[in-house]
Formats: structure tokens, C-alpha cells, sequence
């Protein structure tokens, strides 16, 4: 059975589609409205290789808040659909990743207990149009739509743009690896409770 979803979320913000499939090779296509923001959801994309489209229209013309706060909704909903009963998946997930100076490790759990620890001190900036907060922001709402327990720390870094690129890198890794199907489970939900 394909593993993937579909979420359209519309609203006087923001007009967003998100399509993922979690059995995919990493092929994205993002229209986000915020181009740093939108590289960051195409490292998300190829570094986990689950496939997933994007098309975010959002009022920009008050800031980027909307937009990336709901693409991080709709997308946590678009996975949780995906996830299915979470039968036969590995279920965690652990990365940490270099880019440059930064060093940024993500341990990720497919728990349904959306909970979140951002270890990282990120100085109030812009990445090109992208400000800094949003990166926790959007985390934040991904966790909650998707059941996530996530936690990243930033070990190091100095440089905004490696240290935001190194956390979407590694939590794409991270994610890879929880959404994998371990064939050694047979299909059995990767919990003592049966369910999660």
C-alpha cells in the first residue's frame, strides 16, 4: 500500500497544498514565496528522500510568519496521514549533521506525543527574507501536526545560514531513517502497546 497523503489548507493567510510520499527518492517541487525558506524544505525533501510537493501562496506582503507557521501544519498533517497505523516502521530516527562550522544533532521519535526541545540560541536575523524565529516556528508546528517527539541541539555554529541549513538537514535524515520500513518487524507496529 503506497505510503503517501495529500492536505489542502486554506484560510484568510495562507493557501497551501502539500503532497508527500514517504517511499519516494527525494524528488521535490516547492513554490513557497520565500526562497531561503523554500531551500530549506527542498533539503528536507532530498536528504530524507521522501518526495514532497509544496505550494504555499501566503500574505508575504505582512511578513513570512503565516506562510511558514502553516507549512509546517500542513505538512505534519500530510505525514500523519502518510504514516497510516505506523506498522512496520523504524520509528526513530537520529542525525547530526556538519555544515562548515555548524554541527546540529536531531533525535526524532514517530511517537504521536508531539513534544519538542530547541537547544539552539539563534541570533534574531534574516536569511535573505527568511527570519531566523521561523525556523522554530515552523518545527513547532510540524511537531504538533505530526506527533513528533523532536529534539535538536545546536552544538556549534556562527554562521545563521549553516546552522539553519544543518538543523533542516539533519532533521531530514533524521526523519529518513524513523519512516523506513524495517522488514525484521513484519508489519507489526513498533511499540509494547501495539499502537502509537
Amino acid at each position: 500500500m503506497p505510503r503517501t497523503a495529500s492536505v489542502t489548507r486554506k484560510t484568510k493567510e495562507t493557501d497551501i497544498t502539500v503532497e508527500v510520499n514517504l517511499d519516494g527518492s527525494g524528488q521535490s517541487r516547492i513554490n513557497a514565496g520565500i526562497p531561503f525558506f523554500a531551500h530549506m524544505l527542498d533539503h528536507l525533501s532530498r536528504h530524507s528522500l521522501i518526495d514532497m510537493m509544496v505550494d504555499a501562496k501566503g500574505d508575504l506582503e505582512i511578513d513570512g510568519h503565516h506562510t511558514v507557521e502553516d507549512v509546517g501544519l500542513s505538512l505534519g498533517q500530510a505525514l500523519t496521514k502518510a504514516f497510516g497505523d505506523k506498522s512496520g516502521m523504524t520509528r526513530y530516527g537520529f542525525a547530526s549533521i556538519p555544515m562548515n562550522e555548524a554541527l546540529v544533532d536531531v533525535s526524532l521519535d514517530i511517537s504521536g506525543r508531539p513534544f519538542m526541545v530547541f537547544d539552539a540560541d539563534l541570533p534574531k536575523s534574516k536569511v535573505g527574507e527568511f527570519d531566523s524565529e521561523l525556523a522554530e516556528e515552523f518545527l513547532r508546528a510540524l511537531v504538533n501536526a505530526a506527533g513528533l517527539t523532536l529534539h535538536i541541539t545546536v552544538r556549534r555554529g556562527t554562521n545563521l545560514h549553516h546552522v539553519i541549513e544543518a538543523i533542516f538537514k539533519a532533521l531530514a535524515r533524521a526523519l529518513g531513517d524513523a519512516v523506513r520500513i524495517d522488514p525484521r518487524l513484519a508489519g507489526a507496529v513498533p511499540s509494547t502497546k501495539g499502537a502509537l
